[in-house]
């Protein structure tokens, strides 16, 4: 056994309850498990770790977790989405949808996005990537390959592919509809589950498993049955878009002549393993203070998180009414990225903006909150009461914070300062499962120069690809207009 303390101006522990700010705290942490925190602890020792001026905190639990190059980027000034590539046309259905990316390049962008959330300080990630760009979903091969890639890096992974029986389309004329191939779809789940009972508990433990299937308006009754089904069987966390976009309201309420979460309440969907990105759209197409309380109480009754990923909801203009009503309901909320840049503290400040804003009220939540749900809340999502804090018997999970940059300002209070004032980039040194796998910010034997290009080729080539799948075929450049008009000489 190694046994590691690792000390800094600030540890947050953990009291039984709730975090607490231990000033010149300690960890001590044996192998992969935390055996002390707090202070004087005069045990022996293996090796010491002088964080210095920094916040010692926790690894940060990422519920929807890029994987992916992220398209949504690419939407930033371009909306609709479903004129800019959102939406495959039903032209390009007809020709037959194909895969973008090989399987090298699909290793290629998880070695990168996986580099990046451990930068960030995500030491608990499940992966998300789009269906836009592939035949139709994500394979257990290419998931053996991710888990893989993750118990290399050190990261810690819940993982399952993809799968779906529908895929939105537009037509010519502007309506949309539903590409149904059922069969295909069961034969996803089935690979899926699959690759959980092959994959679940791999890599020390650090590789778990998950269902995921694609979007809800992409799903049909018999495959969300029987996918709830072997979440149950399988023990195992099952995650769901849902309540995200007018069009998944509107598809839901066409084909069932409901809200999203009232057919999941309907179809025995929701539980305890359930996880829900975004919880944006409530009470169905004309929500009333009546369908808004049904969904409402769905989750309450039913234990199921809310996955809320501020920063790219906002981005487009629309957010999770909001985190300060859950708290009050006492439902479930847990934080996920599922955009670039992976950055929690940014995804927690627009989340306290975003959310103040919607309450109108400046005291409606709290830094604390926020740290609250990206932490303690992921954990609690996963039934994982040893991740998400620093105490003995937790995982050995740590991140540390610089508190030194000139940027940061004026200092208020180690959490405030953080998310006020830093971003993910202040993240010096991340430990997952005991390792430490980002020192000095960086991954020692990654050459992330070599991942940024590689990266950066594919994503060309992604967008030029965009044309063949966008409604009535424009041009890239009409797609994806610069800023400003653009010239060179």
């Amino acid at each position: 056994m190694t046994r590691t303390m690792i000390t800094g101006r600030y540890v947050i522990g953990y009291d039984g309850t709730g975090h607490e700010i231990l000033h010149n705290g300690e960890v001590v942490y044996d192998n992969d498990t935390i055996v002390h925190v707090g202070f004087g602890y005069d045990g022996p020792l293996d090796h010491r770790i002088d964080a210095g001026n920094a916040v010692v905190g926790p690894g940060f639990i990422d519920l929807d977790a890029l994987a992916d190059l992220d398209s949504t980027v690419l939407g930033f000034d371009n909306a609709p989405g479903w004129r800019h590539g959102r939406v495959w046309a039903s032209t390009y259905v007809a020709r037959g949808p194909r895969d973008v990316y090989t399987p090298e390049e699909e290793d290629a962008k998880k070695r990168y996005a996986f580099a990046q959330l451990l930068l960030n300080g995500i030491t608990t990630a499940l992966p998300i990537t789009s269906l836009l760009y592939r035949e139709w979903g994500e394979t257990y091969q290419e998931f053996a390959r991710a888990a893989a890639i993750g118990a290399d890096y050190g990261l810690r992974l819940y993982l399952g592919p993809a799968y779906r029986t529908g895929a939105s389309v537009i037509h010519p004329d502007g309506r949309f509809d539903i590409h149904w191939d059922e069969p295909r779809g069961m034969r996803g789940l089935e690979e899926a589950i699959e690759f959980v009972k092959d994959y679940d508990g791999r890599a020390n433990g650090l590789i778990r498993g998950m269902l995921a299937p694609d979007r809800i308006e992409c799903c049909t009754r018999d495959l969300l049955e029987r996918t709830a089904d072997a979440a149950r069987s399988l023990g195992c966390p099952v995650r769901l878009h849902c309540c995200q976009s007018p069009l998944e309201v509107e598809t839901v309420a066409a084909r069932f002549g409901q809200s999203s979460l009232a057919l999941l309440d309907e179809l025995g969907f929701l539980d305890r393993q359930v996880l829900l990105p975004h919880g944006i759209y409530l009470g169905g197409q004309d929500p009333t203070d009546d369908s808004v309380e049904r969904d409402l109480v769905a989750l309450e009754r039913s234990k199921a998180t809310l996955v809320h990923c501020p920063l790219v909801s906002a981005r487009m203009g629309h957010f999770m009414d909001s985190l300060a009503t859950m708290q009050r309901r006492g439902i479930k909320v847990g934080l996920g990225t599922d955009t670039y840049p992976p950055d929690i503290v940014t995804n927690m400040h627009t989340g306290i903006m975003a959310t103040r804003m919607i309450e109108g009220s400046e005291s409606a939540c709290s830094a604390a909150d926020y740290y609250n749900a990206a932490t303690l809340g992921g954990a609690k999502a996963l039934n994982r009461p040893d991740l998400g804090r620093l105490s003995p018997g937790a995982r050995a999970d740590i991140t540390v914070f610089d508190l030194s940059g000139f940027h940061l300002g004026q200092f208020v209070d180690p959490i405030q300062t953080m998310i006020m004032n830093g971003s993910g980039r202040d993240f010096s040194h991340v430990i997952v499962n005991g390792r430490t796998i980002v020192k000095d910010r960086q991954l020692p034997g990654v050459n992330l120069e070599k991942l940024a290009a590689e990266a950066q080729q594919q994503f060309d080539r992604l967008r030029a690809s965009y044309p063949e799948r966008t409604h009535l075929h424009p041009p890239a450049a009409a797609i994806f207009p610069t800023s400003f008009p653009s010239r060179s000489f």
